[in-house]
Parts: C-alpha cells; structure tokens; sequence
C-alpha cells in the first residue's frame, strides 16, 4: 500500500492522501459523507490500481479521516475546494472520477468546475443535492426549528455515531445543487446504484440518469445491494466499470 501523505489547501486545510502509480489517466476516490480514505472500495480500488499500474489517488475531506479539522465545522462547499485543491496539486491529466454517495456529488461538482479533465466517471450510489432533498425536506418543523434556533441537528445513522447536520451545512448545500440546472457529462459515465440501498432511494438514481446529459451514459441497478456496495461482487463491480470507463472511446467535449 502506498504511504499517507500531506498537502495544505489554499484555504489552509491540511489534507492526507494516499497516491499511486505511474500509467494514465489517474483514478481518483471520491468518498461519502464521513467516511474515510481507508473505507472498503477506496483500499480494494487502490489495490486493483496498483497491480494494473494505474495513477491512483485517494484523500481525506477536511473534517475527516487524517485530515484536519471537524465535521461539523465542514461543509458541502469546503469538500468541493478540497477535491479541487487535490485534483489541482496531486494530479495532472486526465482522470477517471470515482465517487461514492456524497463523492457521487462531489464528482458531478467536479465535472461541472474541471469539465476539461475528466475523461470518465462512475459513481456508486451518488447522492446529488441530498442536504436539500433528503435532508431539508425530511426535517420536520421542530427540527427546521432547532436548526435555526441552535444551528444544527443530530440525525441516526444506520453505520455510526449519528450525523450532526449544521445549518451551514444545510445553507451551503443550496449554491452546490446539480440537479436544477443542465448538467453535462460529455464522457464515459457509469453510475451504479443498490435496490436495497436505505440511504439513496432508488429514485435519485433514475432522476440523475434522466437529469444529466451526455453520449454514453449508463445506469446499472443491481438487485439486493444496500448503500455500502462493498461485498466482492460488488467490488469486481466497480472494478470492471472503472476499466470500462478507461477504455471506452471518448466522446467530444
């Protein structure tokens, strides 16, 4: 495995990545909403990278993992300029974005900020503009209340420790909304989505997949997999539509 290391962001956040490899286009993990660089997919993916020879990078959002500061003083905003600042000083030519739930929306930012150096995409149930449509309309009146009164929520977790949702949070999340206007995505685009998956309805699957624009998009459902996609099947999975994303002919941008 490769060694973390440190980079500090233009905004004075200190970021930990792990990267790897030497043949192009670089695969670049996107993880979800706290998780880490050292989840399932982004290790075993790294992995698969590495005994290909493929560039790699995996890191950590600030507030997360390794890196530095607090979740909860973070943001949808800050993760984006952390993914920016990543992509802008650890790598250079095309990549191959790979995002999982909120990474999922984090690459379609991406895609949206860089669109020149993305040459391919595959998102495991992505989660676009969910502080809005999961989170904001999901609240009840007392919680919109407590939020504005107090300046954040606690919502469960069906993986951990519950969520501490801020009122930042929420307020930022409305400048980094993707599904209201047109969104491009001129290159090789996989997104893969769980039936059972209890965090991402199935739904905001099929309104990306009509949402987005582009020549070669497909959406693959995948019977009985909940929101970690993360057995080996899936694994293999991911493994093969990364590959496929790296080898189908590009469209014009």
């Amino acid at each position: 495995m490769s060694v973390t290391q440190f980079f500090d962001t233009p905004q004075g956040r200190r970021i930990a990545y792990h990267k790897s490899g030497d043949t192009g286009p670089t695969v670049v993990f996107l993880g979800g909403l706290k998780s880490d660089m050292e989840g399932t997919k982004a290790v075993h993916l790294e992995a698969w990278a590495q005994a290909r020879g493929q560039k790699f990078l995996r890191f950590d959002y600030s507030g997360h993992g390794e890196s530095s500061g607090a979740f909860e003083d973070g943001c949808i905003g800050d993760w984006h300029e952390d993914t920016v600042a990543a992509i802008t000083a650890l790598t250079e030519g095309p990549l191959i974005m790979v995002g999982s739930s909120m990474g999922g929306w984090q690459a379609l930012l991406l895609a949206k900020a860089m669109p020149e150096r993305i040459a391919g995409m595959v998102t495991i149930a992505a989660a676009p503009d969910f502080t809005e449509d999961s989170y904001w309309a999901g609240f009840t009146p007392e919680q919109k209340a407590q939020l504005e009164a107090e300046g954040q929520v606690a919502l469960p977790s069906d993986y951990m420790e519950p969520y501490i949702i801020t009122k930042r949070m929420i307020e930022d999340g409305r400048y980094r909304l993707v599904l209201r206007t047109p969104l491009a995505l001129p290159f090789p685009v996989r997104f893969l989505q769980g039936t059972e998956d209890s965090a991402v309805d199935s739904s905001v699957a099929y309104r990306l997949l009509d949402h987005a624009e582009g020549e070669d998009i497909q959406l693959l459902m995948v019977k009985g997999k909940d929101h970690r996609f993360s057995d080996p099947n899936c694994l293999k999975l991911i493994e093969s539509k990364v590959e496929e994303a790296i080898l189908a002919p590009q469209v014009s941008q």
